[in-house]
């Protein structure tokens, strides 16, 4: 019995299932494989299992086609590895299925203009990172110390009795933070 599988991935946690498994309900899939893993993430174990439970004639359906390649290169040996075992591809946002010659062709042209998109996005956000340094602002997380506390570990660390792990835990960090904050590498005792 040929069977429509699905997969759905998102790139965070934060991100949600919902919109890419109703669609993947709606078109028929009996099996639906989910994760939360980065396109670029090479470890992504749901679409492992998702691909060895796929036997010839089945097809495998996706919400879109960035939710399946990390890139075109690798959307593409994907089919190309499918269309070997005999199963078909089904994207339902593009409308693409490789069961026939023009889907085939239709689905390379997508996979195109899909990895265009992505790169035009890495772009935008490069630019606009760029132009908001140029500003004077900073991206990224907020240090973990503040100054006034980076002087008194400095201060403590003084202390040849004061033991790194032990400001550490007073400060609730790691020990690499305190180094790099800190600068210091303290001797160990014996």
């Amino acid at each position: 019995m040929n069977q429509r599988i699905g997969y759905a991935r998102v790139s965070t946690e934060d991100q949600h299932l919902h919109l890419q498994r109703d669609a993947l309900q709606q078109a028929g899939c009996s099996l639906i494989y989910e994760e939360a893993a980065s396109g670029k993430s090479t470890v992504r174990p749901e679409l492992k299992q998702c691909r060895k439970a796929l036997r010839s004639g089945d097809t495998l359906v996706v919400w879109r086609l960035d939710r399946l390649g990390r890139s075109l290169s690798d959307l593409v040996q994907i089919v190309a590895d499918l269309e070997r075992g005999g199963i078909s591809f089904e994207s339902l946002a593009e409308k693409i299925e490789t069961g026939s010659a023009a889907g085939k062709l239709v689905f390379h042209v997508f996979a195109a203009l899909a990895e265009f998109e992505r790169n035009l996005i890495r772009e935008r956000t490069r630019a606009g990172l760029a132009a908001a340094r140029a500003r004077g602002r900073r991206g990224g997380r907020k240090p973990k110390l503040g100054e006034a506390q980076v002087k008194e570990i400095r201060a403590l660390l003084r202390d040849p009795e004061i033991q790194v792990a032990d400001v550490a835990r007073r400060y609730g960090v790691s020990r690499t933070t305190l180094y790099k904050h800190v600068g210091v590498v303290k001797p160990r005792h014996p």
